[in-house]
């Protein structure tokens, strides 16, 4: 499996929440398991068998985190010589030229999108029509809304 590239703030809070999940969440559930048996029969314990759910949930998220961990690439785009131009981890501001207003985005690992906090996936059309670009450039890329055009009015890496 390749690598799948993701910033340093996205590699962070993947390893919280992991963390969480084994120091916090799944001993949590544990205790719940071993109270509700304490309850006495298992088959009409509604308790144990919403402790045990939850339970196969935490161990799935796990299991799912540390995949993704495993086959990380951590970029770090303060480090990168990009001399202006666009690449993954940098934020690039644009102006709309069918409307006229600006916007910010920054391109990230496709688990860190988040399209409200102008996070969006370097696989996504627009990432993918603004690497590789310098701020003037302008792009054109087609949305599902239909062609959009920006202008790249800056290119940070922060």
């Amino acid at each position: 499996m390749s690598k799948v590239p993701m910033t340093v703030r996205g590699h962070e809070l993947l390893q919280e929440e992991l963390k969480k999940l084994k120091s916090v969440d799944r001993p949590q559930v544990i205790e719940a398991i071993a109270e509700a048996r304490a309850h006495g029969d298992l088959k009409e314990n509604a308790e144990y068998h919403a402790a045990k759910d939850q339970q196969g949930f935490i161990e799935a998220r796990i299991k799912q985190l540390e995949g993704k961990l495993s086959h990380l690439q951590v970029i770090d785009v303060t480090t990168i010589d990009a001399k202006g131009k666009v690449v993954f981890g940098s934020t690039v501001e644009l102006s709309d030229e069918d409307t006229g207003k600006n916007i910010s985005y920054r391109i990230v690992g496709e688990d860190e999108a988040n399209i409200k906090t102008g996070l969006i996936s370097y696989t996504s059309p627009i990432a993918r029509a603004l690497i590789g670009k310098n701020e003037g450039d302008v792009v054109s890329f087609q949305a599902p809304g239909g062609e959009k055009t920006f202008e790249i009015l800056e290119v940070k890496y922060v």
